[in-house]
């Protein structure tokens, strides 16, 4: 009975450290990212929304005609909901957060664009204050990228690559009940910069089709005692690192008409990422589908992601303590839609939602089988001016 005790408190300490990057919906990485895009899906590496793609593909800004700049952000809502031990359920009171979104993209002539893309990947954390239980943590991370694209486009073929560099925040505080009375622990705010890059390529063979690749590799971000002070009062060692994984991806896009269809495939490597990697995650495999519909004035979009959690419950009891409590990023479907409006020539509007039914799941761990039921759903709304 002691020894179940003390698992369940190191589950507990591990679930504290894992909940603040259970960001939003293929793992903690956006289904995409700006109004279009996730419209469609999370779908647009070879398929071209203007100066937001920046941020999907660095490759995809050479169809931009002169220079565009697109501003908005994402109203992002989950509801996570965690059955403790005792069989009770609890939901988190950090249901609300804002993603902003902000890119650029110019036509420099001669074959070369550039741009520059600011957005958030992350932005929520996980508050049970009160919740004895799940030992009242309260956590907060936050990770905005900062991409500057080049391309370079000849004939059918363009290429592109994007310098990143990444600013995160990261805060865990909780109670440790395993003293009495109950002592806070937590090393306050603790801010870090990585770099990475990302590199793309999109052939249009004219004909109405197109292709692309892109590449982003994995950056490494150090939160210099933050998690180590969690799990110090005991006994654990993960380390402070908690590095966003390297991705790839390949997509197709055919447009006849008004009508077009994008697919995209993509591998999210999480297996090889620090902090990550010692939780247990596997690499993800996401396949995203969109449909969009264009008239001069208007356009409506359409479209569907589907991604395995990359969360495999296994017979360590303590490691889906932790996964099940602190990392419910267990979304796997997401439908989406949303459309554009054109008010003239130069200013545009477009609006997205998206929804991620309901997930649930359980795992045996030292203190019983624990429930976890989670959804999402998010706005987001964006303005375009071109010159």
């Amino acid at each position: 009975m002691r020894q179940n005790s003390h698992l369940f408190k190191k589950s507990a300490i591990l679930s504290i450290v894992a909940t603040t990057a259970i960001y939003a919906t293929n793992g903690d990485t956006l289904i995409g990212v700006g109004a279009k895009t996730r419209a469609m899906g999370g779908a647009g590496i070879a398929l071209s929304q203007g100066a937001e793609s920046t941020l999907v593909n660095p490759a995809s800004i050479t169809q931009v005609k002169s220079t565009e700049v697109s501003v908005g952000g994402t109203m992002f809502m989950p509801k996570i909901k965690t059955t403790d031990g005792y069989g009770r359920e609890h939901e988190s009171d950090a249901d609300f957060s804002v993603i902003p979104l902000v890119a650029v993209a110019s036509n420099l002539k001669n074959g070369f664009y550039i741009g520059v893309g600011m957005y958030g990947t992350a932005g929520m954390g996980v508050d049970f204050r009160g919740t004895p239980s799940l030992m009242d943590m309260e956590t907060t991370l936050q990770l905005m990228q900062f991409a500057v694209p080049i391309a370079y486009k000849l004939n059918g073929l363009s290429i592109g690559v994007a310098p990143i560099m990444q600013y995160g925040s990261l805060d865990i505080n909780y109670k440790n009940y395993m003293v009495n009375p109950p002592a806070s622990v937590g090393y306050g705010q603790k801010q870090d910069f990585g770099f990475g890059v990302s590199v793309g390529a999109v052939y249009d063979f004219h004909n109405g089709l197109s292709i692309g690749a892109v590449y982003k590799s994995k950056i490494e971000m150090d939160y210099k005692k933050v998690m180590s002070t969690a799990t110090a009062p005991f006994g654990l060692n993960i380390g402070d690192k908690l590095t966003q994984p390297a991705e790839w991806g390949v997509g197709i896009a055919y447009n006849y008409g008004p009508h077009t269809l994008a697919l995209d495939y993509k591998k999210i490597k999480w297996s090889n990422a620090a902090g990550y990697k010692g939780f247990g995650w596997k690499d993800q495999n996401v396949i995203a589908i969109g449909y969009q519909y264009k008239t001069p004035k208007w356009a409506l979009r359409a479209g569907f992601n589907h991604a395995s959690s990359p969360i495999k419950f296994g017979s360590n009891r303590v490691l889906n303590a932790f996964n099940i409590l602190g990392f419910p990023a267990t979304s796997k479907n997401h439908f989406t839609l949303g459309g554009s409006y054109q008010f003239n020539d130069k200013l545009s509007s477009d609006i997205t939602i998206v929804y991620s039914p309901e997930t649930k799941t359980q795992a045996n761990t030292p203190m019983g089988v624990l429930k976890n039921k989670h959804s999402e759903l998010s706005f987001t709304m964006q303005i375009n001016y071109k010159f």
